[in-house]
């Protein structure tokens, strides 16, 4: 089963650098199977995250297709890949745009994470942006049954 994956707003209090406290509002990545379970997961997402009070701003579909995590990466990047076909009947090319989430450190680290995450697509396709997004973190849902859970 794909992954649906839910966009959320969440305004709170939050502690600068310089020890003054500031309302923010920033967005988080989760796949939940209902707004419902998107709204549910990320109260306890930010429970865990701040003490202090927060409010749900918003919630949505975001259009990902696959999420791609990176190690010592710091910020998410939407990439938009067209997947290329010939189309038999009319002899022209024929793309399909998917949207990928992936974590790098700059744009250019973000073109090679998703050339990367794409090695083994077998069709050819092109990238024909990337741009920072304003997710600041994901939260992909663990049944605790993946691989490594020593529970039986």
């Amino acid at each position: 089963m794909s992954e649906i994956w839910f966009e959320c707003k969440v305004k709170y209090r939050k502690t600068q650098d310089t020890g003054e406290q500031k309302i923010t509002t920033e967005t988080y990545l989760l796949d939940a199977v209902s707004y419902t379970e998107a709204e549910s997961r990320i109260s306890e997402e930010m429970k865990a995250y701040t003490s202090e009070e927060f409010r749900i701003m918003n919630i949505k579909l975001a259009n990902f297709s696959e999420v791609h995590p990176f190690e010592n990466s710091d910020r998410w990047f939407k990439s938009k890949v067209s997947l290329i076909a010939m189309d038999e009947e009319s002899g022209k090319e024929k793309k399909t745009n998917i949207y990928l989430l992936v974590q790098a450190n700059d744009v250019k680290e973000a073109f090679e994470n998703t050339t990367q995450a794409m090695e083994e697509t077998m069709g050819d396709y092109s990238i024909p942006s990337i741009t920072e997004s304003l997710i600041l973190d994901v939260f992909p849902y663990f049944s605790g049954e993946e691989e490594g859970d020593s529970r039986e």
